[in-house]
């Protein structure tokens, strides 16, 4: 059922979300300072291409002060938009029935959007 929910995704967003990410990671990487912000887009845009197999998880030996550092610089650079965008296709997506587990892998994409240094993907 998750490959299937995954095909569905892909052709219905999950693919251009990916790219978006992608082309912004390529963006952060081009400066050596944007490096770390960099490599938790590409971490986004993972999680974008196939939301129903990854699971996040925090990471339990991750530095706190420095991700908690991170984390708000990361807000302020891209990840407020992005975790609005998300939560506009969630809602959209949660007004019908079918569109509910789409939505809701949105807010998990909106969570990981807003806060994603510490946080691991299985």
């Amino acid at each position: 059922m998750k490959v299937f929910l995954n095909i569905i995704w892909i052709v219905f967003g999950g693919f251009m979300i990916a790219v978006e990410y992608v082309i912004s990671s390529v963006a952060f990487m081009l400066t050596i300072i944007g490096i770390p912000f960099g490599l938790q887009t590409i971490k986004l845009a993972m999680v974008a291409l196939v939301p129903f197999s990854t699971n996040v998880v925090s990471s339990p030996s991750s530095p706190g002060c420095l991700n908690a550092v991170l984390n708000v610089v990361w807000w302020f650079v891209g990840g407020i938009p992005i975790a609005l965008t998300h939560l506009l296709w969630g809602v959209f997506f949660c007004i019908t029935v079918v569109g509910i587990p789409f939505g809701m892998q949105h807010f998990k994409l909106m969570r990981l959007a807003m806060f994603p240094f510490g946080k691991l993907i299985d």
